[in-house]
């Protein structure tokens, strides 16, 4: 497989040499209290999300009255064909005196968009299984910004703590090794890389669920990219949505900032302190029969002949005013968290 960083080879090595998968970057759409998932019509949500994708991302977009392909004018997702939303919590950095700021993003390695995510599309090993694409209207989450519970984090979710801004040594494949489901307790000199792994299982009925998860499911042998088969429930394999998420939190290394029993200081833009809430959010929103060609033709990182490529600056210029106008304590220090209030009522 030819991928063009070391980054992308590396992961590719670790996965297995016959993974095939889709790596690209998405430049960062929007930073705002909006969640048409989980609060649809609510503005402003209860908590902050960092958003990618198709510029036509709302409050509300219920699969019969939005169609992101049609409504969107620009996508910052280097493919110029997808116009999905993905999108996850904040991480902000809790001072000793109990300010809040925002934990900035940074680009992978190998990417030339500005922060957002790294987006893949996980084919699985070579194999004769078909992938089918996701329908229009598609649209899942994984994880929960309610939970507490180490061993209710799903398999696929979790933070790296990189010792250098290489990335070098690599540190094997996601959610391996020294890879945790907590946020990480000590300094990390090249910042963390957050991983947010889908399920790769459908029950080829439903685009949607009450829950938002019901409908798709990890498969029944095995963990995270273990190659299992699908379960009887949910026999349809689509491709495995993974996130990367590179925070730079080398600004906040110095710990007479931490608590002042130096307990770690991150906190999610929900409020949790574990890590614990990892969570993501997916809306379908692919061009016509693209993802499906994608598939088929076994793309593999950011460039495929089979897809259209726009230029990192086009990526780079698709954004989205905030719809809840708000400080969300970039470039000053808060009292609180966004929505902090509401969360308290």
């Amino acid at each position: 497989m030819l991928l063009k960083s070391f980054g992308a080879a590396a992961l590719a090595a670790q996965l297995g040499a016959a993974q095939e998968l889709m790596r690209f970057g998405c430049s960062q759409l929007s930073i705002d209290r909006i969640d048409p998932l989980v609060s649809p019509g609510s503005l402003p949500a209860p908590h902050m999300h960092q958003i990618i994708g198709g510029n036509s991302f709302n409050v509300t977009m219920t699969p019969d009255s939005h169609d992101p392909p049609t409504q969107s004018t620009c996508t910052s997702c280097t493919y110029s064909e997808d116009f999905s939303n993905y999108w996850t919590a904040n991480v902000y950095f809790k001072a000793r005196n109990g300010s809040y700021k925002r934990v900035p993003q940074m680009t992978n390695l190998g990417l030339k968009v500005q922060g957002g995510m790294t987006v893949y599309y996980i084919r699985g090993y070579q194999s004769a299984a078909k992938v089918t694409a996701f329908k229009p209207g598609f649209r899942m989450l994984v994880g929960d910004p309610a939970n507490r519970d180490a061993s209710k984090v799903p398999s696929g979710l979790c933070f790296r703590c990189e010792s250098n801004i290489n990335q070098s040594p690599f540190g094997g494949a996601p959610c391996t090794g020294s890879d945790t489901k907590a946020f990480p307790k000590s300094t990390c000199g090249g910042g963390w890389r957050v991983t947010v792994t889908f399920p790769s299982c459908w029950d080829g009925k439903n685009t949607d669920s009450p829950d938002h998860k019901s409908h798709i499911s990890y498969p029944a042998s095995g963990t995270f990219e273990s190659g299992g088969p699908c379960p009887a429930s949910h026999p349809v394999k689509i491709p495995q949505v993974m996130y990367e998420i590179m925070y730079d939190t080398r600004a906040f290394n110095n710990k007479a900032e931490w608590g002042t029993n130096g307990e770690q200081p991150f906190v999610w833009s929900h409020g949790d302190p574990t890590g614990y809430g990892i969570h993501g959010d997916y809306v379908f929103g692919w061009k016509g029969d693209a993802l499906q060609k994608a598939m088929d033709s076994k793309c593999s990182g950011d460039a495929c002949k089979a897809l259209q490529r726009q230029d990192d600056k086009k990526a780079i210029a698709c954004t989205k005013a905030q719809m809840a106008k708000e400080d969300i304590g970039t470039d000053t220090w808060l009292k609180e968290l966004p929505g902090q209030g509401a969360m308290k009522s």
